[in-house]
């Protein structure tokens, strides 16, 4: 049975890369992922890509004019065969981003992506704490099954997260999406630890993984590489490890 999880949080929380080491570790675990970045910048994925940007969806349409005729057009092997894909958006300042990750989704059902590809774990990075439009698409057209939101101790990063904590409760009476916890990825503010754990008992949600502040993510990005790729042995990527171990016991328990 296929896991399709969406990824939300503050911008500039950390999204991404929790997105991609957790895609990574799932990787290596055996499991078979697509991981696919619903944000402008459409910097998701680049480092499951050697550091290489990824062409997007919204970027090849503006290119070519026309709508790409294959999967292969659009999407790249990453680190532990992950099928990465962009949604990209419109040209700054003309047309609506959320409406590029709605028509990308249209196109890959066209192409059939996940009848060909019969991955285990889908993941959508969606961009920020943006919860509406093309941006609630994960949650409301049942692509996503399962959202996670990711914060640190912040006061912005935890107001945004209770945003989203809410926005998926109001669907919860329509069979959308539902959260099934929290991620602290640690900015070491004071009382971070206790912060989080109050938002999440507030939300009845778990914290499926405490993600310590370490200079071996940064070391790896600038390799071009997750950090469970470049140093999977440290602890930071123990981390993610023990988070994809959670996510497959628990579809497999499900």
């Amino acid at each position: 049975m296929m896991r399709k999880i969406a990824v939300y949080g503050k911008g500039g929380i950390g999204k991404s890369t929790l997105t991609s080491n957790l895609a990574a570790a799932l990787a290596t675990l055996g499991k078979k992922v697509i991981q696919i970045g619903c944000d402008p910048k459409a910097d998701s994925t680049i480092n499951l890509l050697g550091g290489r940007p990824l062409q997007s969806v919204m970027g090849y349409m503006r290119e070519f004019d026309a709508e790409p005729s294959s999967l292969e057009e659009i999407s790249a092997r990453g680190f532990g065969g992950v099928l990465c894909i962009e949604t990209g958006g419109p040209t700054p300042g003309l047309g609506c981003a959320g409406r590029g990750i709605i028509a990308t989704f249209n196109l890959l059902e066209d192409l059939e992506l996940f009848e060909r590809e019969q991955p285990d774990v889908v993941l959508y990075d969606v961009l920020g704490d943006v919860v509406c439009g093309g941006f609630a698409a994960p949650i409301r057209e049942g692509y996503a099954e399962d959202v996670l939101i990711v914060t640190s101790g912040e006061k912005m990063a935890l107001y945004a997260a209770n945003n989203i904590a809410t926005a998926v409760e109001n669907f919860a009476d329509r069979g959308y999406a539902k959260v099934r916890g929290v991620l602290l990825n640690r900015r070491n503010v004071p009382r971070e630890e206790e912060k989080v754990r109050a938002f999440a008992e507030a939300h009845q949600l778990p914290v499926l993984a405490d993600i310590p502040r370490s200079d071996a993510i940064s070391e790896a990005e600038e390799r071009g590489m997750t950090v469970v790729e470049a140093a999977p042995e440290d602890p930071v990527s123990q981390a993610f490890f023990a988070l994809a171990r959670e996510i497959v016991q628990e579809k497999a328990e499900g």
